[in-house]
């Protein structure tokens, strides 16, 4: 999933690529309201994070025309011009949320998972409503896991492995066909970074992360799910 991010500080656009990435998307950055229309046109993203105070194009003039080019692309304006008049201006050009400055990372996460989980709802099609791995049971579409009355909250990147190893089931994964399907072909994190981010998985997942029933290690290969017969 691809999202545009519009914003002239680099310092802040740079923390929002960064929060983004490791959620599992693919940014696009801009540093300019010009820029980022023709990134939006080149790259088709599937919704936008737009600041408001930006060089020869503001915010809401880069929102009248992604509106024109795509009616329905979600998009959250992140910006510290929050009074009431702001967030107004913002509704009326089209915004779909607004994200006030300073803002926390965890603030931001729970703002793009709902709007991933509108992106999802709207393609159904396109993916499977849920999957079975084990006794756990994932819902793509909600960015979600349940097992009995117990709901898991998960990263676009969770999803992804998590559908991996379920469309591969008994197949030990190496880390780089898991890199390119769940980080991209053009991201190379290190082991390191895989291993990481599967320990942090299954403390969430498994009933006993140290003796994992869904995703289970290949030592000097990867990872591999076994199901059950």
């Amino acid at each position: 999933m691809k999202v545009l991010v519009a914003e002239d500080d680099q310092l802040t656009r740079n923390g929002l690529v960064e929060v983004l990435r490791q959620e599992g998307y693919d940014v696009v950055p801009a540093e300019t309201g010009a820029v980022a229309i023709d990134h939006f046109k080149q790259s088709q993203p599937d919704f936008v994070c737009l600041d408001i105070m930006m060089p020869q194009q503001n915010g809401y003039e880069v929102c009248r025309t992604l509106r024109q080019l795509n009616p329905d692309v979600p998009i959250i304006f992140i910006s510290a011009k929050t009074e009431e008049v702001d967030k107004l201006a913002g509704f009326d050009v089209g915004a779909d949320d607004f994200i006030e400055k300073p803002f926390s990372v965890r603030e931001v996460i729970a703002r793009i998972r709902a709007v991933t989980r509108r992106c999802y709802q709207r393609d159904q099609g396109r993916t499977p409503q849920s999957f079975v791995l084990a006794d756990l049971e994932v819902f793509p579409h909600e960015l979600r896991a349940r097992r009995g009355e117990t709901i898991v909250e998960l990263s676009l990147r969770d999803v992804q492995i998590l559908t991996l190893l379920h469309e591969r089931p008994r197949q030990a994964l190496d880390r780089n066909t898991i890199f390119n399907y769940a980080w991209g072909h053009n991201y190379f994190p290190s082991s390191r970074t895989l291993d990481q981010h599967i320990s942090q998985l299954r403390k969430r997942i498994e009933h006993d992360p140290k003796s994992p029933t869904i995703i289970k290690t290949v030592h000097g290969v990867g990872y591999r799910y076994d199901p059950e017969d």
